[in-house]
């Protein structure tokens, strides 16, 4: 059996199975992993970008992929993106779209190769005419960077409690 048979064997066995939930995630994301790391894919010089965002929960991390046509050199050559807000609980059904802005990007230790993960920041349009975004509920990196703009010149100290 190739390993992608042998994957969905294992998953139809996890169904079945009497385990814990954390047990079949890990398992899960085990078995997604062997498989990213096992099988090497012609991508024919294509990448594929992993674009991540948090959504309109403030906790839950979502995500989706894009192909983009060559490797990626600079966060500014990552295009801007956009998604269905009312599902994450980011925008109305009525004005639904949310605009992904990526702001930094990270080898994908999964997939490999040229493939990337992207960090996005999320904003709505303001207007009826799309001309003016505003950040979304839960894009505080927008109020971030205002106050560490304030203090680009102090050095920051960063703590652990226990």
């Amino acid at each position: 059996l190739i390993l992608s048979e042998k994957m969905e064997i294992m998953k139809h066995v996890l169904r079945k199975s009497k385990l814990s939930w954390c047990a079949k995630r890990e398992f899960s994301i085990d078995l997604t992993y062997k498989y990213y790391t096992n099988n090497k894919f012609k991508q024919n010089g294509k990448v594929i970008a992993e674009y991540i965002w948090i959504d309109g929960t403030g906790i839950n991390m979502r995500s989706k992929s894009r192909t983009l046509t060559k490797p990626v050199t600079d966060v500014a050559s990552i295009p801007n993106w956009n998604f269905d807000g009312s599902s994450t609980q980011q925008a109305t059904t009525e004005d639904s779209e949310v605009i992904l802005k990526p702001v930094a990007y990270y080898p994908d230790p999964l997939r490999g190769g040229d493939n990337i993960l992207v960090l996005c920041s999320t904003y709505r349009f303001a207007d009826k005419e799309q001309k003016e975004i505003r950040p979304a509920n839960t894009n505080f990196r927008h109020f971030a960077e205002k106050i560490l703009e304030l203090a680009k010149d102090e050095e920051p100290w960063f703590g652990l409690e226990q």
